[in-house]
């Protein structure tokens, strides 16, 4: 018998059987890494967030699963205290996030381990902002924050006027190049949608294009969903939960003025 390494070595190579999409996707890879123009890296990953049916193919729920429902239950339940309902609403909003920034480019590059290994990986592709609706849509600058240290930030105010309740831009501040940049748009909670469109028309009079907005959402109504995706169809929406009724004490009891 032989030493192990010569067991090892002399076993027949085995080669993994492969269907036709994914031998059509790593021929992609391959031209892709053949072509040094080439800018954003297609992970080949199927996205696990789910469409909503009448609502466009960009506006998607991220996974139900059991935890988000948990979340979900606890920010409606009248009886949660507010250092809980902050607790877990700071939550709910990371995963919507991290979803938010799977929607975002990225390009490869590689790097050197600190064994001296060269490691092929990816990054964000320069130039994304976040831009939060005051005040609620604030509620998820920190969960931003969280998972990109450095992102530029900027905010837009829109109130309801007194006497005809249409909405109105107050005030908006962005980074001076966001026409140039993928903007997260964040604000927690929609009703109507009619907060939205102000914003976002704002952003569009920025030169900021419509499929470059991913709004990042945590509860929306049925007829702020077919509101925003009317007058807005290219833009990308994610939110956890699509339900007539919205929590609109959110940002009260989130900053603790209810």
């Amino acid at each position: 018998m032989g030493t192990m390494s010569e067991v090892v070595t002399s076993r027949p190579p085995t080669f993994e059987k492969k269907t036709p999409s994914q031998t059509a996707l790593h021929d992609k890879q391959r031209q892709a890494a053949a072509d040094p123009t080439t800018q954003e890296f297609d992970l080949g990953v199927e996205s696990q967030l789910q469409p909503v049916e009448g609502f466009g193919p960009y506006f998607k729920l991220i996974p139900a699963t059991g935890q988000v429902k948990e979340l979900q239950t606890i920010i409606r339940d009248r009886n949660t205290s507010r250092s809980d309902f902050k607790f877990y609403a700071d939550r709910l909003i990371r995963l919507v996030v991290e979803e938010g920034l799977n929607q975002l480019p990225y390009s490869d590059c590689t790097i050197t381990t600190p064994v001296g290994c060269q490691y092929q990986g990816l990054q964000f592709v320069k130039g994304n902002c976040g831009v939060s609706i005051v005040r609620s849509g604030e509620a998820m600058e920190q969960g931003l924050r969280s998972c990109c240290r450095s992102i530029r930030l900027g905010k837009i105010l829109v109130e309801s006027d007194l006497e005809t309740h249409e909405a109105r831009v107050v005030y908006a501040k962005f980074p001076d190049d966001i026409s140039q940049r993928k903007v997260l748009l964040m604000y927690p909670i929609m009703s109507s949608g009619n907060t939205v469109i102000k914003a976002v028309n704002v952003l569009q009079e920025h030169a900021v294009e419509e499929e470059n907005i991913i709004l990042l959402n945590l509860f929306s109504t049925p007829a702020a969903a077919r509101t925003i995706t009317s007058a807005f169809p290219r833009m990308h929406i994610l939110t956890s939960e699509v339900h007539p009724v919205a929590p609109n004490h959110f940002g009260q009891k989130y900053f603790g003025t209810d």
